[in-house]
């Protein structure tokens, strides 16, 4: 799949993903939504798209910043892979997607689609082993190490609650059947931790 990826596109990224202030937002983090990506891709209409917005969507990663998902959207744009511009507007819309992790309401059909797959495999983590979760949670602590405990007890806890609070968490038939009850688990575990 990489291999589709212009080399020094590739090597910047890794570059990127390998900055020290990276505990989970890093390279494995990229790999893990690829291999998402393999097992889903016959049901993806735009491959390239998601697989750009994969490798883009943190590539620009400050746990003090509020716009990282613009800025590392418009790094992709400004990048300019060999893709057609509306895999690549498609894919800047993905990234943007992240920042609160819910549907654009503009898109429609295949782009909706490709969308909710792409969200679905972000927040895979969430729906991880008790294990895998664990140590997730472990390495969002370590990028926000600049915040006092008890600051952080609260915005975590208040980001976790956001989550548990929605309807469904994931949007795709996949991501719902793959992921969701494990991750509400999960959610309510780390929850109680956070209370305590």
């Amino acid at each position: 799949m990489l291999e589709a990826i212009d080399p020094d596109i590739l090597a910047m990224l890794r570059t990127r993903h390998a900055e020290p202030q990276r505990h989970y937002h890093d390279w494995t983090h990229i790999t893990a939504l690829l291999g998402h990506l393999k097992r889903v891709e016959d049901r993806i209409a735009d491959v390239r798209a998601v697989l750009h917005a994969i490798l883009f969507h943190d590539a620009i990663y400050d746990p003090q910043a509020k716009d990282n998902e613009r800025r590392s959207a418009d790094l992709l744009v400004e990048t300019g892979p060999p893709i057609e511009r509306p895999t690549l507007e498609l894919a800047r819309s993905m990234i943007l997607a992240t920042e609160g992790h819910h549907l654009p309401e503009a898109l429609a059909g295949s782009e909706r689609g490709d969308t909710a797959y792409f969200l679905d495999m972000d927040l895979a983590i969430l729906g991880a082993s008790e294990e895998r979760f664990d140590i997730y949670e472990g390495q969002i602590r370590r990028e926000y190490a600049h915040v006092p405990d008890d600051r952080y007890r609260e915005g975590r806890a208040a980001v976790l609650r956001g989550f548990a609070a929605r309807e469904r968490l994931y949007f795709s038939d996949w991501g719902r059947e793959s992921f969701e009850d494990r991750a509400r688990e999960n959610l309510a575990r780390s929850l109680g931790k956070l209370a305590r």
